[in-house]
């Protein structure tokens, strides 16, 4: 029992502060969804760039001639390309901040929200 009540002890010191808890959950949702929109912005210009580079190869063209105009197709969505990428690494990063933020604030009492009732089916059902 005491080593039990020792791990509590341990385990609450590591709680991070309340408010950097109250601020996780929105930013895991909102990091999850810049991921996603970047990963499909990043999907679409790397298949905008493939249709590019088709369409100029058609004429019996090499995209990678050196070129003026090639080299200018090929730089066409680059800043995007790395902007997007920036934008998903660290997006990510926000997202696995916040989930470990979260996860090791999971047994803390601040997030206990007991009524001390429990309730079963008939009591929930009104029966």
């Amino acid at each position: 029992m005491e080593e039990y009540e020792e791990q509590q002890a341990n385990a609450n010191d590591q709680i991070p502060a309340d408010g950097i808890v109250k601020y996780a959950r929105p930013a895991l949702i909102a990091a999850a969804a810049v991921v996603v929109i970047s990963l499909a912005l990043l999907v679409i210009i790397f298949a905008l760039d493939s249709f590019n580079a088709t369409v100029y190869s058609v004429g019996g063209k090499n995209i990678n001639d050196p070129s003026d105009e090639a080299r200018d197709i090929r730089e066409l969505y680059s800043a995007v390309r790395v902007g997007g990428i920036v934008v998903l690494i660290a997006s990510a990063v926000t997202a696995v901040a916040a989930a470990i933020v979260l996860f090791r604030s999971r047994n803390s009492p601040q997030n206990r929200e007991d009524s001390g009732e429990n309730l079963g089916f008939d009591d929930l059902a009104d029966s």
